[in-house]
């Protein structure tokens, strides 16, 4: 059981807060240069050039929220299809995090295309270029954006299930409206692994095509991060950073809505945390010593020494936190060692799309605008409201009466651990009693009978 299972329910706080006031004009800010590169070009808002076609809105907005959204598909997987009930107090909230961050994932393309308004052609096979890592990832990250509005809608079923009201002559809707509701609450309910298993399989599809896509560029990218590898340690570092992405967004969550975090549960999912790094921390050894420049490592250049922070705050550091339990049983220790892995994997990503990348025109250097700048941190202002606005307003959070919450009574009994754990699990996908699956195995069953046991 969560630490906090035995809460009464709290009250939301309001919306509009001093701290969120400033958010908000951040985004504005970020909103109104956003709208000025739509309108007028990517030359006139950016410092882009033919040698540098990609800036942070690719190496961040894009490659650093792929990643950071792999909280998503990684607790998915263990809370659904390994069937540990305990982790569902964390799924809706990283599935939250993940559905925004994807969303604003396809924004930052869209941005830095410079004929945005042909993004669509993708979706025709007579233009499919099967051969482009590129068409990969894009395809990859449409199907899972939709894979997470998808598994989003049972929360937005529960939401409005028995509370459609419509004023006025819309108001004979609300009868129809509430039983497709009902019926698309318990069609989900059947089906929804199908979906888990989907979007854990095309997020690990296109977290490694990212890699690949930098495979490509050969000697223009330096030798301590070009590697062939680069697919596999892409992949690895965002089962890396999906946990502790999680521990830092509960966090932060509960903490501005004056809520106690699941210590309890966070903990556990630390402990997952250096095993992952230390795999990732192993092949990217092995790699520098398979090629022959580990010896670049101490050269004392400005490459070199970025690699050792990256490395060292960013893999090594957190590794330490996490195996120890005083600091892996601590909010203090949790925010920290997720803080560092969060920093590293951004830094790493940072480091391969610009950093570390060298165009082959001679003296070509890039330094983003302010308006860049500006656009990147109003994306993730953007992202702050629109998680906000969802949590109180939406049954994601344990333990914040919002309309849509189950009954405090109702809710603990469904997150009890099972008195058989060697039982197939009975729960629909978001932690409610399932449908007509009682007499069912559970998927992987022999995966969740052995991880129980």
């Amino acid at each position: 059981m969560s630490d906090a299972a035995s809460h009464d329910l709290v009250k939301p706080p309001r919306y509009f807060t001093p701290g969120v006031w400033v958010v908000f004009a951040v985004a504005a800010i970020g909103g109104a240069c956003w709208l000025y590169r739509m309108v007028f070009g990517l030359g006139a808002a950016t410092n882009l050039t033919d040698a540098y076609p990609w800036g942070i809105w690719i190496g961040i907005d894009a490659a650093r929220d792929v990643a950071l959204a792999a909280g998503g598909f990684t607790s998915a997987f263990l809370a659904h299809l390994l069937h540990r009930e305990v982790y569902h107090a964390v799924v809706r909230p990283a599935l939250l995090t993940a559905a925004i961050g994807y969303t604003f994932v396809a924004m930052g393309v869209m941005t830095e295309l410079g004929r945005f308004w042909a993004m669509w052609h993708v979706m025709l096979p007579n233009m499919w270029q099967p051969n482009s890592v590129l068409f990969e990832v894009a395809i990859c990250v449409m199907c899972y954006l939709t894979v997470l509005y998808i598994e989003f809608l049972p929360i937005v079923c529960e939401r409005f299930i028995g509370r459609v009201r419509l004023p006025g002559l819309l108001a004979r809707l609300n009868r129809p409206i509430d039983t497709v509701l009902r019926l698309l609450d318990t069609t989900l309910a059947k089906v929804m692994t199908v979906f888990v298993i989907l979007g854990v399989l095309l997020s690990c599809m296109h977290q490694s095509s990212l890699g690949t896509l930098m495979v490509i560029a050969g000697d223009k990218l330096h030798p301590l991060w070009q590697s062939p590898f680069l697919p596999l340690m892409f992949l690895l570092s965002a089962f890396a950073v999906g946990y502790p992405m999680v521990i830092f967004e509960s966090i932060i969550a509960h903490r501005s809505l004056g809520l106690r975090a699941e210590k309890g549960v966070l903990s556990m999912l630390a402990r997952f945390t250096p095993v992952i790094l230390g795999l990732y921390l192993a092949v990217k050894v092995f790699d520098l010593f398979r090629r022959g420049v580990a010896g670049m490592v101490l050269e004392g250049t400005f490459e070199s020494n970025l690699f050792i922070v990256e490395v060292s705050l960013g893999v090594i550091a957190p590794m330490l936190i996490f195996s120890i339990p005083r600091l892996r049983n601590s909010i203090p220790g949790l925010f920290v060692g997720a803080t560092l892995v969060i920093l590293g994997v951004v830094m790493n990503r940072l480091d391969v799309f610009l950093i570390a990348y060298t165009p082959l025109e001679a003296g070509a250097a890039y330094s983003p605008a302010w308006t860049e700048i500006a656009v990147t941190a109003g994306f993730i202002a953007m992202m702050v409201l629109i998680y906000r606005f969802v949590v109180l307003n939406f049954p994601v959070i344990e333990h914040l009466d919002v309309p849509g919450r189950m009954a405090a009574d109702e809710r603990t009994q469904s997150h009890k651990p099972r008195p058989e754990p060697r039982e197939s699990s009975s729960e629909s996908f978001h932690g409610r009693p399932a449908v007509g699956r009682s007499a069912r195995k559970p998927a992987f069953g022999a995966i969740a009978q052995g991880v129980n046991r």
